[in-house]
């Protein structure tokens, strides 16, 4: 069974980069296992908070944040997709 996988790039300043790399190192693991764990480790906090079927659409119940940004006229036209 082949596994699909998509690449996904983030742009970091060289002091991050610089940090990245000696957390990874004293751990003796590379930058992309870390970052993996670490994008891990967050999903599974965040799904915990608020419920898995939360994190799998974008609705205003499930980001209070999201919420405020399309409660407005402007985008009131989706809400009656």
């Amino acid at each position: 069974m082949i596994l699909k996988r998509t690449r996904i790039m983030v742009d970091v300043d060289p002091a991050l980069r610089r940090k990245l790399r000696l957390v990874a190192a004293k751990r003796d693991t590379t930058v992309k296992q870390y970052v993996l764990s670490a994008l891990t480790v967050q999903l599974r906090r965040d799904q915990e908070l608020t419920g898995d079927d939360a994190l799998l659409g974008l609705t205003a119940e499930a980001d209070p944040v999201l919420a405020e940004l399309w409660d407005n006229p402007k985008d009131e036209a989706y809400d009656h997709l």
